[in-house]
Formats: C-alpha cells, structure tokens, sequence
C-alpha cells in the first residue's frame, strides 16, 4: 500500500460514484424503523460530553445510536449527514436540534458549536483521516472507526493534527472495552494457563453486493484484513502483550468473483512475537460468519467464540482435564467505549486506543500486504515499518506453491493442493 494521501473522496461523491440507490429513502426507512424500537431512556445524573456523529449508516443507526441510552457520560447533540431528510428524521428521534444538522460542506462550522465536545467519525475508511484532522483543527475531540486510515502515513496526519489542536484521538476499538475480552488479557497476561504459546484466531463473513463500499479500494483501503482481519491482528497483540517482529501472509481469491476486482477475499497471515509467540490468523469475505480466537498456554487455553460480534460473546476456559464456560456481566461495547472517552476528555487522561494505537495495527497490515506480494517473511521494527528479509521466508513461504504469485497465476487448484500438503509437512 502507498503511502500517499489518495484522492479526497467526498461521501456524497462516493454515494454518486456507486449507484444512487444504495442509500435510497427505502433503505433509510428501514433502518429508521429498526432503531425506532429500541428507546431512549431518560438520562441518569452527572455531566454528558455530546457528541457528534459523522456519518448516518447503518453501523451508526442500528448500533451506535441506540448505545447513548446506556451511556453515563455521552450524549448525542449532533449529526453530520448528506441526506437532510435522514438526519432530520433521527434527529426527532434521538432529541438532536435541528440547527445542529450539518452537512459534509458545512461540517467546519462545527468549531462554532459549544454543544459538541466530541466528533465520532463513521464513514468509510478512506474519509476517516480527512474528517478526523478537519474535526480536530475545529477544535473537537474525535473517536475515529476503525481501521484508522487507509495508509499509515494518513494515521501520522491525524495523531499530528491531534497534538497540534490538543485534542484527544481514540480509535474505536470497542472489543478492549468489554469485559469477555479484559477478563481473556487478564488471565493470558497473569500466565494462568503458563506461558502463552500460540494463539489462533479468525474473523470473516460472507460479504453481499459487490457495489458496496467496503469492495473499492479507494474508500477500504484493503478487503479483509482490513475490514474484519484486524480484529484478529489486534487480539494477538492485545492478548500477547507484544509487539510483533516478523509477519507472513497469503492471499486467495475466488476465481471469477466479480466482489474481489479490487480487494482480497482471503487472507492467512502469521505473526512472530519477541517472546516466541506464534499468531497464526485468517480472514476472509467468502465463509460463513467467524469470530473466534484461543489462546494456548502451557497448561489450558482460553477460548473466545464469538470473540468480538456487538453481543452475545462467550468465553471456555480448558484447564486441566476440565472445560469451563464462563459467565460475565455484558455491557454494551459502543457504550463502554463512547464513555471512555468522555471520561478521557473529562480527566484530561489518555485514551487506552489512542491514535498510536491504530497506526501500529495499519503499519501491520501494511507489512502484511508486502509478505503476501513477496511470499517472503517481512521484519517488523520497534516502529513497525516493514521490511522484507533478505533471506526470503523461513519455512512456508520460500519458494512456496502458496505464493500469492503462485495461487493466482499457475493452476490455482493444483497449487492449491500443493500447497495445504506443504502446511500439513510443516506442522507436523
């Protein structure tokens, strides 16, 4: 992936660009009235930061929205939209002002507004960096989506703007912020199981209309990895407490797929960490819905499935001879992490996903990108700037039949075959 700032995309531009029915009133409507059913409560005492929303989809409408009932610290005064009637629809809805309906060429007056504290920005990948540095320099704090940016030097634009204005930066990395994924840190960090040896984790679905925006590189960045993938790339890095220091992948796409011209459909990538750790993980857009991860420690492991869906997750703990299913109180993720960083804006604290930390995951990915290309292991720095080993790849990848090159050129089915006989060689 390059570097360079790609051409600004506006959202209206990008709605325009792929048809202008995928965010048509009926599909609006349906929405609306999915979130109609789920009640704003009256709110509980103490001081609310509001905040503004950027970007009404349906991750905004279905999911975000409905959590600021259960929010202690955040309150939603504010909505950022290109389609008015949307947003005046869910701004009766949720007790938003009208005068506090903005558009994306009116966004910058938002500087004006002493009722908006922060700004979440949920739009398409490659519009995070633009409207988080242009929300910062207006003087607002901003909880940005994940991934961060699509490239890591447009998440160095946005930290820099955030020191610049003095502003907070958190990257809406939700699952750190409930408690089946704390209480999995905990136990892998506190070695209860011994030593953590291997962890081994998947996150995909079957993605549907190939016009979608999370299917053109311009507005992705990437395909899997970057939509879903990083959620496994990131548990292995929670979970293991390091950082990684060689990275591998392959990449797979189905042939004649017309959802995959221009993004991965699958992904396998390992990651090496300084203390031995071994991550072995995959996404993909093309399987059943999976969200799991196990972390194998000398004596048990500890297993997530589902490990990161907005609700619903479940924990086993295998110690010994015995499995355990354990039981937490469950709290809504986008709630948990709307009020930290309200809390953070309040206590004048870091946030604990600062903008840091989605740089680090997107110079991963980038690395991971370059090891598929290569089919060599790349080295990861401190810093996390890849680079390829020029002693090719130990093991799986040097002059691999599962080469990127190799998949998708030089009879993918044969090679295929070749290829899963080599990773059954190599773990045995």
């Amino acid at each position: 992936m390059s570097d360079s700032k790609p051409q600004e995309v506006t959202r209206r531009g990008f709605i325009a660009k792929i048809g202008k029915g995928l965010l048509a009133a009926n599909v609006a409507g349906t929405l609306i009235k999915k979130a109609a059913a789920q009640l704003v409560v009256p709110e509980p005492p103490g001081r609310k930061l509001g905040w503004a929303i950027v970007g009404l989809g349906s991750l905004s409408i279905n999911q975000i929205l409905p959590a600021f009932a259960k929010c202690e610290k955040s309150k939603v005064v504010a909505f950022v939209s290109g389609h008015p009637d949307k947003a005046s629809k869910l701004a009766l809805r949720y007790g938003v002002d009208p005068k506090n309906i903005y558009n994306y060429q009116n966004y910058d007056s938002i500087k004006d507004n002493p009722e908006v504290d922060i700004i979440y920005i949920v739009l398409p990948n490659g519009m995070h960096a633009e409207y988080t540095v242009r929300g910062l320099q207006s003087g607002k704090h901003v909880l940005s989506e994940k991934p961060m940016a699509n490239t890591p030097a447009e998440c160095q634009q946005m930290i820099d703007a955030a020191r610049k204005a003095h502003r907070k930066l958190m990257v809406a990395y939700r699952c750190r912020y409930e408690p089946y994924n704390q209480e999995a840190i905990r136990m892998a960090h506190s070695q209860e199981l011994g030593p953590t040896q291997v962890i081994l984790a998947d996150a995909g679905f079957n993605i549907g209309d190939p016009n979608q925006w999370r299917l053109k590189k311009d507005l992705a960045g990437g395909g899997s990895l970057m939509d879903i993938g990083i959620y496994a790339l990131n548990a292995s890095r929670y979970l293991s407490g390091e950082e990684p220091v060689q990275a591998n992948a392959m990449m797979y796409n189905s042939p004649g797929d017309p959802r995959f011209k221009e993004v991965e459909e699958h992904v396998n990538f390992q990651l090496r960490f300084p203390s031995g750790v071994l991550a072995n993980c995959t996404s993909s857009y093309g399987y059943f819905p999976q969200s799991h991860y196990r972390v194998v420690g000398t004596k048990g492991w500890i297993e997530m499935d589902p490990a990161t869906w907005y609700s619903g997750l479940r924990m086993r703990v295998h110690r010994g001879n015995s499995i355990e299913e354990r039981e937490l109180p469950q709290r809504d993720h986008f709630a948990a992490e709307m009020d930290h960083m309200s809390d953070c804006v309040i206590e004048d604290r870091e946030p604990l996903t600062p903008g840091e930390e989605g740089l680090r995951d997107i110079k991963i990915i980038t690395a991971i990108y370059e090891a598929a290309r290569t089919g060599k292991t790349v080295e990861l720095s401190e810093s996390n700037h890849g680079r390829v080993s020029s002693r090719g790849n130990r093991g799986w990848f040097q002059d691999s039949p599962c080469s990127p090159y190799t998949l998708h050129h030089e009879g993918i089915r044969e090679k295929e075959q070749k290829c899963l006989t080599r990773l059954e060689k190599t773990a045995a």
